[in-house]
């Protein structure tokens, strides 16, 4: 086994963002202020959408979405209402659906982009269909331009959930700027990091006023006069204790906000490294015949690779994940693979389950490995030889 490990993932920090913490326990002003405002600002900005709302995950940004649907204004959604979602992603994609009282209806997936198979999506929407979710999976945009027409044309919600694809985007215009809603993650291991940390954007007013109510409680509280959830009574003391949605807590902290900040100053670098890895990884896999890797839709941000065994590796999967790890190369599946193959689908509201045959590929001879922010030359290229030498030994050559 080797000394060096070529892990998932790696911090992003350095002293810039310990300072700022320092400075933010130092100030005592810890719960969520203008630092988080400041980041929300800068995050609406980058992803070119008029509004941001910050949360403590990315998984309670997909809650919190969720949750608008039913209790915005004019809200067109009632319990039992079908929402589309592709069949591999992570949990907190369809949890929050049925936690908020919808039905999740399961669509296969494109085994090149490893994103929701566009051409399956218009055939599942039913007088009950209300929305469709795009996961852009591992930093590569779904096709977005055709879900967005299709939505619009059988007036529908679209959703993205964009917590692994910052910096991804299509013609120009950034994945998580397509959705009436869209959410982001900072979690550790993704393209930058507020220790925990999500955030939703939207260009529609009374959703971004739904959001921060339902992040907070569900009070009027942090509401402009004006708004479309509550009208305020102007005494203070009535409205910063008036409750008016079933809400969370689900409120970041001031040195989530500040961090956050800093994270996207430096993000552009990141996501330049992070795509120069990317180039190198896919011109070495294009060398070997028995892998297959994520065919990029627009310009991805590459969260991580992608591996997919074929041919006469099919069914090997564990094998080379044990000389991987061996080796001293982290894996993981790709996401939660095939999410109906799960024990927890028990406890779900879903539709009858149409063929998804890519999915189970995926679940069943799908991983993948790390990037990086930096540059991992060396051990994209000790990954290659693996992999080269494992095709070798069980099919010769």
């Amino acid at each position: 086994m080797v000394n060096k490990m070529y892990g998932l993932a790696s911090s992003t920090w350095d002293e810039e963002e310990i300072a700022v913490s320092t400075k933010i326990l130092q100030s005592g002003k810890l719960t969520m202020g203008q630092e988080v405002r400041d980041f929300e600002q800068v995050f609406a900005k980058y992803i070119g959408a008029k509004y941001a709302v910050m949360f403590n995950s990315g998984s309670s940004a997909n809650l919190a979405m969720f949750t608008a649907l039913k209790y915005v204004s004019n809200s067109k959604m009632k319990d039992g209402d079908h929402i589309i979602v592709p069949a591999v992603s992570w949990s907190t994609t369809y949890y929050p659906i049925n936690q908020s009282g919808y039905v999740l209806d399961f669509v296969d997936i494109d085994l090149k982009t490893l994103n929701i198979d566009v051409n399956l999506v218009e055939a599942r929407i039913t007088e009950k269909t209300r929305a469709i979710t795009a996961v852009n999976l591992l930093g590569n945009p779904s096709d977005l331009i055709y879900l967005e027409a299709l939505a619009k044309k059988h007036n529908l919600y679209l959703i993205e959930d964009n917590c692994e694809s910052l910096g991804a985007s299509i013609n120009g215009r950034m994945a998580g700027s397509f959705g009436d809603m869209s959410s982001h993650s900072f979690f550790y291991s993704h393209h930058i990091c507020t220790m925990e940390g999500g955030m939703v954007n939207t260009n529609s007013k009374e959703l971004m006023e739904t959001l921060i109510s339902i992040r907070a409680h569900g009070w009027t509280r942090g509401l402009d006069s004006d708004n479309s959830v509550h009208p305020l009574s102007n005494n203070e003391w009535d409205d910063l204790f008036r409750f008016v949605l079933p809400g969370y807590n689900l409120r970041p902290i001031e040195l989530s906000g500040a961090i956050g900040k800093i994270q996207m100053r430096k993000f552009p670098k990141f996501l330049e490294n992070r795509k120069r890895n990317a180039d190198l990884f896919v011109q070495l896999m294009k060398t070997l015949s028995n892998y297959s890797v994520q065919e990029e839709n627009g310009s991805s941000s590459w969260f991580g690779f992608s591996i997919i065994l074929n041919g006469k590796l099919s069914g090997l999967r564990n094998k080379l994940v044990e000389l991987l790890e061996l080796n001293g190369v982290v894996t993981r599946p790709i996401v939660a693979g095939n999410f109906t193959l799960n024990p927890v689908m028990k406890h779900l509201k879903y539709n009858p389950l149409p063929l998804l045959g890519n999915a189970d590929l995926v679940h069943t001879n799908g991983f993948f490995i790390g990037n990086h922010h930096f540059d991992v030359t060396e051990e994209i290229k000790r990954v290659y030889l693996l992999l080269l030498n494992f095709e070798k030994e069980h099919i010769g050559g």
